[in-house]
C-alpha cells in the first residue's frame, strides 16, 4: 500500500501553493477542486491542476486529486478534464461526501470509459472515498466494498460534525458537555473496520486550529493508537508531526524486526511454532503484529540498529 502518513491538501486554484506543495515531505498531497475552491474558480482550478500534475515534481509523493461530490454540477467535468489532460500522472481521485457504494461505482465506471478511450491502463488510478455524514457511516461496509480501486476511507470531520447536529465550531476537538470519553470514537472505529475488513487503509482528516501543534499531535496520536493510517494536514507545519505520529518509534521498528527474525529461526530452523525472545514468548500472532509495524517502518524510512542473533545450543 501506498503511504499516506501526512496527506497534504493543496486548493487548485492557487498556483503559488501548487507549486510550493511540490517541495514538501508529504506522503500525500491531494489537490483541491472541492471545498477550498469558490464556485467561480472550479473552471481554471482544473487547468492548474492538469499543469501542475504534468509539469511539477512530484516524485515520491501520491498524487490525488479531490473532486467535487456528486450532489453538484462539477463532478463530471472534472473527473473527465483531469483525468483525460493528466491521467498518465495521477495515483488517486478522491470522492467526496461518499454516502451510498452507488456512488463510487458512479466514478469507477467513467474512470473505466476514459481510460479506454485514452488508452490508459484500466483500473490503474485508485480512489478514496470520503465519509462525511451519518448516512455515509451507516453504509461504510458497502461503501468500502463497493470498487476493486478504492484504496483509503477517509474521515471528513467538518461535515460530518453538522451532519449529526454535533453542538460545536471547532472541527475535531471535544464538543463542550462531553465531559466522559471521546465523541469520535465510534465513528473512527466504524471507519477504521470498514476499511480493514476490505483491506483498506484509514485516514482521519483535518485539524482546523493549524497554529495549535500540540493540539494537532493529540488528535493525530488518538487515531494512530486506534491503528489508522495516516490524518491530512492542512498546513506546512503540520506534516512533520503527521509523519512522526503515524510512524512507529525507532525502538518498536528495531523490535518488530527482531520478532520477525526471531518467528522464521524457530519455524524453519528450530521447526518450533513459539520461541522466546528475550523474556518474550512470540508465537504466530506476534508475528502478524510484528508484521504491521515493521511494514510501516519500513515506509517511513526507518533503518535498522539491531540485529538477531540466533540462540547458541
Amino acid at each position: 500500500m501506498r503511504s499516506r502518513r501526512s496527506c497534504l491538501a493543496v486548493p487548485g486554484s492557487n498556483p503559488r501553493f501548487l507549486e510550493k506543495a511540490q517541495g514538501l515531505p508529504a506522503d500525500e498531497v491531494f489537490l483541491d477542486l472541492e471545498d477550498s475552491v469558490a464556485p467561480l474558480a472550479k473552471e481554471g482550478a482544473r487547468k492548474n491542476i492538469v499543469a501542475a500534475l504534468r509539469e511539477g515534481d512530484w516524485s515520491g509523493r501520491t498524487r490525488v486529486v479531490r473532486v467535487n461530490d456528486l450532489s453538484t454540477q462539477w463532478t463530471y467535468r472534472d473527473v473527465i478534464e483531469v483525468v483525460e489532460g493528466a491521467g498518465e500522472f495521477l495515483d488517486c481521485l478522491m470522492l467526496p461526501k461518499v454516502e451510498d457504494p452507488a456512488q463510487v461505482i458512479w466514478l469507477d465506471t467513467l474512470l473505466t470509459q476514459i481510460e479506454k478511450a485514452n488508452g490508459l491502463p484500466v483500473g490503474r488510478i485508485g480512489v478514496e472515498a470520503q465519509i462525511e455524514s451519518a448516512r455515509g457511516l451507516v453504509n461504510v461496509d458497502a461503501i468500502g466494498g463497493s470498487s476493486r480501486r478504492l484504496e483509503a476511507l477517509v474521515f471528513g470531520p467538518a461535515d460530518f460534525m453538522a451532519s449529526i447536529n454535533m453542538r460545536t465550531l471547532v472541527v475535531g476537538e471535544q464538543p463542550p458537555g462531553y465531559t466522559e470519553g471521546d465523541a469520535y470514537h465510534y465513528i473512527l472505529m466504524r471507519i477504521l473496520m470498514a476499511a480493514r475488513m476490505h483491506g483498506l487503509q484509514a485516514i482521519d482528516g483535518p485539524y482546523l486550529a493549524i497554529k495549535d501543534l500540540d493540539g494537532y499531535r493529540r488528535v493525530a496520536r488518538r487515531a494512530a493508537a486506534l491503528g489508522f493510517d495516516g490524518k491530512w494536514v492542512l498546513h506546512p507545519s503540520q506534516v512533520e508531526a503527521a509523519n512522526e505520529v503515524f510512524s512507529p518509534s525507532q525502538e518498536d521498528y528495531d523490535h518488530a524486526e527482531l520478532i520477525l527474525d526471531a518467528y522464521d529461526y524457530s519455524t524453519t530452523v528450530e521447526k518450533r511454532g513459539a520461541v522466546m525472545l528475550g523474556d518474550e514468548m512470540i508465537d504466530e500472532a506476534s508475528r502478524k503484529m510484528a508484521l504491521v509495524v515493521a511494514a510501516k517502518g519500513r515506509a517511513a524510512g526507518l533503518g535498522r540498529t539491531t540485529a538477531f542473533t540466533p540462540p547458541t545450543a
